[in-house]
């Protein structure tokens, strides 16, 4: 491997690390706002913990699309969904925004991340299809198992998602239990008020 490759690819990591400050709209349980890459981190995570469970999958492919598909939030941050507006293209910012951090790496590496990413955002194959609905999950997961502020939105999470989560037996069994810690969040909140 020549020295400019090895530089190039440093120089991507060195931008891919201003993800570990895009902050989300989640809480952890100690009430400290959560990363993108803190997110990412576990939905690699649970990717890996129920591999047994979708073994048809291209399991490596799986846990790349976890790894990056939220890098592009690294330079223009997160939109969280519930403060997302309809016909708003955030997926195009997101990969602009992708093409300018991969800028340094070598056209094969490049290429394949944002091959990737392109599979992952237009969910076309069965592992794009599968890391959306663990993105989802974790999401909600985390938005339960955090310490949010009082008016934290928990009625938003019973419908998000869902079209990704019905799609396959381990994903609709992990939302009925992920649903099932919501609504308890959702009576303690309005019984608190």
């Amino acid at each position: 491997m020549d020295i400019e490759k090895i530089k190039g690819r440093l120089d991507f990591l060195r931008e891919a690390e201003k993800l570990k400050d895009v902050l989300r709209s989640a809480h952890t349980s100690s009430g400290r706002t959560e990363s993108t890459a803190e997110h990412s981190w576990r939905l690699c995570l649970m990717a890996m913990v129920f591999e047994d469970e979708l073994a048809d999958l291209d399991r490596l492919k799986v846990l790349k699309m976890c790894v990056i598909h939220d890098l592009g939030e690294a330079i223009h941050g997160d939109v969280p969904a519930i403060a997302q507006i309809p016909g708003q293209n955030k997926g195009e910012q997101e990969r602009d925004d992708l093409l300018f951090l991969a800028r340094s790496v070598d056209a094969p590496v490049r290429e394949g991340i944002l091959s990737l990413w392109d599979e992952y955002e237009q969910a076309s194959s069965p592992e794009a299809l599968a890391v959306k609905a663990f993105d989802k999950l974790e999401t909600m997961l985390q938005h339960n198992q955090g310490n949010n502020p009082p008016d934290f939105d928990f009625e938003f999470n019973l419908d998000y998602g869902r079209r990704y989560t019905s799609l396959h037996p381990l994903f609709a069994a992990m939302r009925k239990l992920v649903d099932e810690d919501t609504r308890r969040n959702l009576e303690a909140g309005l019984q608190r008020s």
